[in-house]
């Protein structure tokens, strides 16, 4: 399984190379970064419906807070079954369903939320966990957040209240590669120890020291599915290298939202064989 697994995320990281080259748009540093945890939440871990419905009902529900990697969500969606794979060609084209930021108003199976205006998907996630506890619905939130994204105030409200309330149904990930637009987190706004901060405000911690390792990956997402429901909810500090998997991209934040060129894009292709074919 973890072959297959590795095999699938190579192909999502084409998928997200070619993309964004199509259109000379896009947030390909941070796609890349997270392509491994998209992929085992996807296949691994999240109890998903064969059909996609908007009510979510007995089913756990993803949400994306920083909707600029929306080329991992897209692929990662499509290679699951929830769009045709070639529709991933239409990426940032206009009447697109695959906006550059998720959007709802086309009716993309999968997006459940409008997101990129940083710092509002961690409370949308607590707004849907506290449905499920009305509905007797046993199955999870979960939400992916980037580490510069913390630095929006809306976030740390919404940290705050989810602990005070016991939204222990909620399993929140930061996407910890300590870089962002303007370069490293440490250098645009220092926000000290986060795992102190989560801790401080209530939540229980899990630390992936190696966020682009299918194996570490999959026994993190399972180890906080275990403290779920214990009245707290769970943070998991997911430690990413921005670009991983192209060589030029890794060790920067000039990647965070530049496409790659014809040339970069054949260096990026040869770095990741296909394996399962292109769209």
């Amino acid at each position: 399984m973890q072959n297959n697994l590795n095999e699938l995320t190579t192909q999502v990281r084409r998928d997200i190379l070619r993309m964004v080259h199509k259109v000379n748009s896009g947030h390909p540093g941070g796609s890349l970064g997270c392509a491994e945890f998209m992929v085992v939440l996807y296949n691994e871990i999240m109890n998903r419906k064969k059909e996609f419905d908007m009510n979510g009902l007995n089913e756990d529900l993803f949400f994306l807070s920083n909707g600029h990697i929306s080329p991992v969500f897209y692929s990662v969606l499509a290679r699951s079954g929830y769009f045709p794979i070639d529709e991933l060609n239409t990426f940032r084209l206009l009447n697109s369903r695959l906006q550059g930021h998720p959007t709802t108003h086309e009716g993309l199976p999968g997006i459940r939320i409008a997101s990129g205006s940083l710092g509002q998907g961690l409370s949308v996630a607590i707004g849907a966990a506290e449905a499920k506890k009305l509905n007797n619905d046993s199955s999870l939130i979960y939400v992916l957040m980037g580490d510069g994204e913390l630095q929006e105030g809306q976030n740390w409200e919404a940290i705050m209240y989810a602990s005070a309330k016991k939204i222990d149904n909620l399993i929140a990930t930061v996407d910890l590669n300590g870089k962002q637009i303007d370069g490293a987190t440490d250098d645009v706004l220092p926000m000290g120890s986060i795992k102190g901060k989560f801790e401080a405000f209530g939540w229980d911690v899990i630390e992936i020291e190696n966020g682009n390792n299918i194996e570490d990956i999959t026994k993190g997402l399972l180890n906080s599915k275990s403290l779920s429901g214990k009245k707290k909810p769970v943070c998991i500090l997911l430690k990413t290298m921005m670009g991983n998997g192209v060589d030029f991209m890794m060790h920067t934040h000039a990647w965070h939202g530049k496409a790659p060129n014809d040339e970069q894009l054949a260096s990026a292709l040869s770095q990741n064989k296909e394996t399962l074919g292109d769209y």
